[in-house]
C-alpha cells in the first residue's frame, strides 16, 4: 500500500464529503449541495491540514487549529473504515505534532479515546463549555 501524504488544505469537497460519510460524521439525508460545496471551509482555514492518499482517493485526514506555540487542538481526524488499524491516523497524528513539537496537544473525542490514549493522549479533567453550532442540530 503507497500512500502519499499531503499539506494542502483546499482538500476536494467532495472527496472530504465521502470520507465524512464513511466514519459516519455526515449523512446523505441532512446534507445539501451547499454544505457538500463548502465542506473543506473549516480545513481552508485551518493551521495545519494533513491527509492520506491513495491513488487519487483520499483516505485519511486530520486538521489542527493553533497558535504555534503553546496550544493546538486536533479537528476531524478521519481514515476509510478500510483502512483504520494500518497506521495511517496514527502517521497523520504524528505528522501534526511533528509540526508544533513544542505544543500541547489536545483533542475531544469519544469513540476514539482508546486510539489517542494508545499513542500518548492522557485524559485531562479540565472544564470545557460549549455553544453548540446550529447547524448541527
Amino acid at each position: 500500500m503507497n500512500i502519499e501524504y499531503r499539506t494542502q488544505k483546499d482538500l476536494p469537497c467532495d472527496e472530504l464529503y465521502k470520507l465524512f460519510l464513511a466514519v459516519g460524521w455526515a449523512k446523505k439525508d441532512t446534507t445539501t449541495q451547499e454544505i457538500i460545496d463548502n465542506f473543506n471551509i473549516g480545513f481552508i482555514n485551518s493551521t495545519f491540514v494533513f491527509s492520506a492518499w491513495i491513488d487519487d482517493k483520499l483516505v485519511g485526514c486530520v486538521r489542527v487549529l493553533s497558535d504555534l506555540h503553546f496550544h493546538s487542538v486536533i479537528y476531524d481526524l478521519a481514515v476509510l473504515p478500510d483502512f483504520q488499524n494500518k497506521g495511517i491516523g496514527t502517521e497523520l497524528v504524528q505528522k501534526c505534532r511533528n509540526a508544533c513539537e513544542n505544543s500541547e496537544w489536545l483533542v475531544q473525542t469519544d469513540g476514539a479515546k482508546a486510539f489517542y490514549e494508545k499513542i500518548g493522549f492522557k485524559e485531562n479533567k479540565d472544564n470545557f463549555l460549549t455553544i453548540p453550532c446550529e447547524c448541527f442540530n
